[in-house]
């Protein structure tokens, strides 16, 4: 791979542009009423190549474009989440600075969708109250903060660690924060943490966020210390859950590409080719289009007329009706199948029907052979003859 930016960023563009010209004039993207099923093979294309374009605009640091691009990709299909759209959106939402956005899409879809059980929505939506507090009152920031530190404690030393940020030692030597809680988590976890540490690090490497989190972990320390009960009860949901992850989330890691995600997928899915224009196809895919069978005799040749029926005997396929039968009676023949036909039947070789046929196919030949030729052709032929004499 050449990893031409420019030149991708220009194709996708023009795929987008294909897609815009090809929309049903009822399909009206800005009413936000609009679906596309991404179980057919048709839709997909479009889903991955706003993908793509919104990943290209980020990294331009267009950042609120890539927000309503986020927004324009969930709403298509916001039950399914085909390309795990929410692992990205609170990233590009404390990007653009859109804290407000990014609190009431927590507060609104937490009860049915569970968003604080995401790694990247516990702690982005701590942040997000933390930049929109008010006089200082940081409390309910806080406060989130805190349980995220509980539920996924092998979130704060990578987070460090990707920004260059020396730990306290009171906190390094701590076991609650040790690589031990990071080994015993199960796996679908880890690429989560992974995935969200890998996109989301520059936005914790603001001076006052690093000591707002400084003084929080300090807190969760000692609550540990004190056998807080939630550090139980959070241990339990987190070595309960998280069994496995779900097929659209390992399509977002392996479509964006975030080298901290993608080396912790598992085995079957590494030694699995994946089609970079259709990443792990669902299951349950819908096929819109199949292949009718093919059949040797079609509906015109069913027809009781003798051109037709000349037209069809000379096809290598050709296979004549039994005796004392018209075309209409005969049966169909599969081309899909086996010949049709047994030992001794009326197709069978060296039997009347069979030579009375070839003679009859021979006589045709001989037929079309005599059949006087044009004028030019002659003549070439006589001139030919001429000169052999001459």
């Amino acid at each position: 791979m050449q990893e031409d930016v420019q030149m991708a960023t220009d194709l996708i563009e023009r795929a987008l542009y294909c897609f815009e010209s090809s929309f049903h004039p009822l399909f009206n993207l800005t009413q936000g009423n609009v679906r596309l099923d991404y179980r057919r093979p048709e839709n997909r294309s479009f889903f991955i190549a706003l993908f793509r374009h919104l990943t290209f605009v980020g990294q331009r640091g267009c950042n609120r474009t890539a927000l309503e691009f986020c927004k324009l990709l969930l709403c298509l299909d916001p039950d399914g989440d085909p390309l795990g759209t929410l692992l990205m959106i609170d990233y590009y939402a404390l990007k653009s600075e859109q804290y407000n956005f990014l609190i009431r899409l927590y507060n609104e879809w937490e009860a049915h969708r569970n968003l604080s059980q995401l790694p990247n929505f516990a702690f982005s939506i701590a942040l997000a109250y933390f930049h929109s507090s008010v006089n200082g009152n940081t409390s309910k920031a806080d406060d989130m903060l805190q349980n995220a530190l509980i539920m996924f404690p092998s979130v704060l030393m990578l987070l460090l660690d990707k920004c260059s940020i020396q730990p306290d030692p009171q906190v390094s030597k701590h076991q609650f924060f040790g690589p031990a809680n990071q080994v015993n988590q199960p796996a679908a976890l880890n690429q989560l943490v992974a995935l969200f540490v890998g996109r989301s690090f520059a936005v914790w490497k603001e001076p006052e966020v690093v000591t707002w989190l400084e003084s929080n972990v300090k807190k969760v320390l000692s609550k540990v210390d004190k056998n807080d009960r939630r550090v139980k009860d959070y241990k339990q949901k987190r070595l309960s859950r998280y069994q496995g992850a779900p097929r659209n989330i390992y399509r977002h890691i392996l479509i964006a590409e975030i080298k901290d995600a993608t080396v912790n997928l598992p085995a079957e899915l590494a030694g699995t080719p994946v089609m970079s224009y259709d990443p792990l196809p669902p299951k349950d895919s819908i096929t819109s289009y199949e292949r009718p069978p093919r059949a040797a005799w079609s509906s015109l040749g069913r027809e009781n007329n003798v051109v037709t029926e000349f037209l069809r005997s000379l096809m290598p396929t050709y296979l004549p009706p039994p005796p004392g039968s018209t075309t209409t009676d005969a049966p169909m023949l599969d081309m899909n199948t086996e010949q049709e036909g047994a030992i001794g039947g009326y197709m069978a070789p060296n039997t009347d029907m069979r030579q009375g046929i070839t003679n009859v196919m021979d006589a045709m030949r001989n037929l079309l052979r005599t059949l006087p030729r044009g004028e030019g052709e002659e003549d070439e032929e006589d001139g030919e003859i001429i000169e052999e004499f001459d």
